[in-house]
């Protein structure tokens, strides 16, 4: 083997290996601060949030249960099941969102069912999930936690009605 191939073999390696340091670091890098999360424009900013429709409109407009459909006279607010989450406190105070039987994600992704963007929220913060009846939320290994009550949650925790949850600086509760 000559000189000139081993030279450039020695510098194929050294840039072989300089591509994989920086292959790590992007990955920590990624895991630590997760995605960059893009800022609104201004008049998307300062647009005032849609929120759900009057209460009178929005009962409706609501499915009925199964037996209210039957012809029995069970009123919907008999269930004790949440059909929607208000947040309290927070940016998007005010906001409320319908619950239906589908798992809601919660965090600073455009992927989230419900998107919070602050400082303190992760990429993938929490989940809601409707089992057996009942509202659960389990924290996605986040890392300033998710607090129910004001008790950190570390493992799938129902929900009771009227109960706050706080997701870094925003509030929630859930309500029929």
């Amino acid at each position: 083997m000559g000189e000139l191939t081993l030279l450039l073999l020695r510098f194929g390696f050294l840039l072989l290996l300089w591509a994989f340091v920086f292959a790590i670091v992007y990955a920590l890098r990624s895991d630590l601060f997760g995605d960059r999360v893009r800022r609104m424009p201004a008049e998307q900013a300062a647009a005032p949030q849609v929120a759900s429709p009057a209460p009178a409109a929005a009962a409706a407009a609501a499915p009925r249960p199964v037996a209210a459909q039957s012809g029995a006279s069970a009123p919907a607010a008999t269930t004790s099941t949440a059909s929607r989450l208000v947040i309290t406190s927070g940016a998007k105070e005010g906001l409320e969102l319908e619950l239906g039987n589908q798992p809601l994600t919660i965090g600073r992704s455009g992927e989230s069912g419900l998107v919070i963007r602050d400082d303190y929220t992760s990429t993938h913060h929490a989940r809601l999930v409707l089992w057996s009846d009942e509202w659960v939320i389990q924290d996605l290994d986040s890392t300033n936690g998710t607090f129910l009550g004001g008790t950190r949650v570390t493992a799938p925790t129902p929900v009771p009605l009227n109960t706050p949850v706080k997701i870094g600086t925003t509030s929630f509760e859930l309500r029929r």
